[in-house]
């Protein structure tokens, strides 16, 4: 692991990516979709190289979960954007420049894990942006499936608990498992997924239900990061109900009730 320095291990891994994800535009239909998939397993190869050095046989390993879903999400989302090339070049070199941000994200997690770094707190802030990103990405393609609601409840429940339980990590960095950060995960996908659900009884668009699905994340993270760290004092938990009851307020009027 040590022939390439870390960066340039970071910016090899991003490239290289980048490539395989416009490779497989060429490719026949029938095979985009598994190609995603491989791809994903690609990225979780890439960042295990990578971040090697870090990467021990414990909850250090969660710093692969937040690239995987990452490269999965805007994989399928792709194909969700008009065909024109002006549309979807700027999601490849959108998706080159996340995977290098999570590269050097994942990097100071596993450092911190072991001793405390300046950069931590601003780390934490990418990697809370970036998960946000990628659970809206999920949250807008299986709501384009347009599943029945007994099946796409519980891919979002199985979905967005990794992806929580990997932002609740990043606030402790404990190196084995503890009941607080379980016992959160669970609660904050449970909630995510009961939302979901109330969603296929609401008239909203597909932007709009996973806009709100993703304010519910905001929320469930950014509580759950707060207990975490021993900061969830009354004003944080006005704040962020406000925001929730702000945007379900638009929510409401953004709603097309004509139709029912």
């Amino acid at each position: 692991m040590q022939i390439f320095s870390k960066r340039k291990r970071f910016v090899i891994a991003s490239v290289l990516l980048s490539i395989g994800f416009l490779g497989i535009q060429a490719l026949p239909e029938a095979f985009r979709f598994i190609s995603i998939g491989i791809l994903g397993i690609f990225t979780l190869i890439f960042f295990i190289l990578s971040l090697w050095e870090g990467l021990s046989r414990d909850l250090t390993l969660l710093t692969l979960i937040l690239p995987f879903f990452y490269t999965v999400a805007i994989g399928f989302f792709w194909f969700l954007l008009p065909s024109s090339i002006f549309a979807k070049f700027p999601v490849i070199i959108l998706y080159g420049i996340g995977i290098y941000a999570l590269n050097l994200t994942m990097n100071i997690y596993t450092v911190s894990a072991i001793r405390t770094i300046a950069l931590l707190r601003a780390a934490r802030g990418v990697g809370f942006v970036l998960t946000l990103f990628t659970l809206f990405l999920l949250f807008d393609n299986i709501l384009s499936v347009r599943l029945p609601i007994y099946f796409s409840a519980p891919i979002i429940a199985l979905l967005s608990f990794p992806i929580y339980l990997q932002g609740f990590w990043s606030v402790t960095l404990d190196k084995n498992f503890t009941q607080e950060i379980i016992s959160t995960s669970f609660i904050s996908s449970l909630i995510t997924t009961e939302i979901a659900v109330s969603l296929f009884f609401w008239p909203v668009t597909i932007a709009v239900g996973s806009l709100f699905l993703t304010l519910t994340a905001y929320v469930m993270l950014g509580l759950g990061q707060s207990n975490l760290e021993g900061r969830l004092f009354k004003g944080t938990v006005r704040d962020y109900i406000l925001v929730a009851v702000i945007v379900f307020i638009g929510m409401y009027f953004l709603t097309s009730w004509s139709g029912l």
